[in-house]
């Protein structure tokens, strides 16, 4: 039986031809696709700056380091996100603490954040997560983090093409000082791999740069012993300098030629997906047993993914049950996340599900169901259809 997945990227011929323009053009890598689709998401997303690199995970590592994390201070993010965003306060030297989250939204909790602020007075960053596509409360959290002190990196992994309330693009860093995407195969958009920050801040935007391509100065940034590159009072054409630590998180011009195609369907692909999930709204409204996760937002989201809230216990199965039942059925299903405190890693440094009990409730809860572009309309029948037979 032909299994439907929960999460599919779209190519098309013109992305085909795309990626073969590149191939034959000569460049493969720190060619001219980096900045064309540089400058396509800064324009799109209202932003000054934007810098490319190899995948969300790189975004977060270094725009972490950016914002001058480390050894002595801390990174607040939710407990429901890939581990990514907890990961980059780490790799960064630094502690990482949760806010749990807001039971309608997924999202990161206002007040939790507050809570911990007050308590914490080492906060560096605060990182929210636009869970799903729904972006989060920015104008609550950006009061909170400017009391405490504490910068904010968007994680907009999956709000590609989501708005806030009042109409602005996610990405234009209007209440954060940066915002990270991630470009992976079940993204709004494709590009195999990568990742990319906007900012507005120049000095923030030209640090990225040196840290994407191991520290080395780039732009027109002075040489720290300039002396030592130059002959006859001349700078020397081969000379550069590593002036930190940095990192190989280049994208490459293949990977860019494919995403800058991809980008000119992102409205086609929002679109679709929006129509999608008003399908299941309306579907699921009916149910008994199960709700959709997020209903807030609907027409600012990405919908990057569909979750459904099923009282697996009010029903009498297990999740492990449904999933295999769903796959039997040709029907591929996921769970968003695993609470990152839950981690065997995360454990091992003292934290515990049991201390985020609005996050702990959900994912006892969550199953991930199929949504994307090219999912048919019979193929979401079938699913709803056989939802009502295993759960009603």
């Amino acid at each position: 039986m032909k299994l439907i997945p929960y999460g599919k990227h779209h190519i098309d011929k013109e992305d085909i031809d795309a990626v073969v323009e590149l191939l034959v053009s000569g460049w493969l890598t720190q060619g001219p696709k980096i900045e064309a689709f540089e400058n396509q998401v800064a324009d799109f997303v209202g932003a000054k700056y934007s810098v490319a690199v190899s995948s969300g995970t790189a975004a977060l590592h270094i725009a972490t380091l950016a914002a001058n994390v480390g050894p002595g201070n801390a990174l607040v993010t939710s407990p429901i996100t890939f581990v990514a965003s907890a990961n980059a306060g780490i790799y960064a030297g630094g502690e990482v603490l949760f806010a749990d989250i807001d039971h309608e939204t997924v999202n990161m909790s206002a007040k939790s954040l507050q809570s911990i602020t007050e308590s914490s007075k080492n906060i560096k960053a605060i990182v929210p997560v636009h869970f799903a596509g729904l972006p989060c409360d920015m104008n609550a959290i950006k009061k909170i983090a400017d009391r405490a002190g504490a910068c904010i990196i968007e994680d907009a992994a999956h709000a590609l093409g989501a708005t806030y309330p009042d109409g602005g693009q996610v990405g234009n860093c209007q209440n954060s000082l940066m915002t990270v995407f991630s470009f992976h195969p079940v993204k709004a958009i494709a590009a195999g791999e990568g990742g990319m920050i906007t900012t507005n801040d120049e000095d923030v935007y030209r640090r990225l740069l040196r840290l994407r391509s191991h520290g080395i100065n780039k732009l027109d940034d002075p040489f720290e012993i300039p002396e030592q590159g130059m002959t006859d009072g001349v700078n020397d054409p081969w000379y550069y300098e590593m002036q930190e630590l940095g990192f190989n998180y280049r994208i490459t011009d293949i990977q860019c030629a494919l995403a800058i195609s991809q980008f000119k369907k992102l409205d086609l692909f929002i679109a679709r997906r929006r129509e999608l999930v008003r399908q299941y709204d309306e579907s699921f409204s009916t149910f008994e047993n199960c709700r959709p996760a997020q209903t807030q937002g609907r027409d600012e989201s990405a919908h990057h993914l569909y979750v459904l809230r099923i009282d697996f216990q009010g029903k009498g199965i297990n999740r492990a049950q449904v999933i295999q039942k769903l796959r039997d059925k040709g029907i591929a299903s996921q769970v968003h996340y695993i609470a990152v405190p839950a981690h065997p890693y995360y454990q091992s440094l003292g934290f515990s599900p049991e201390h985020y009990p609005a996050a702990k409730a959900y994912y006892e809860e969550a199953l991930t169901i199929p949504l994307y572009y090219d999912l048919t309309d019979k193929e979401q029948d079938y699913i709803i259809k056989t939802f009502r037979e295993l759960i009603g």
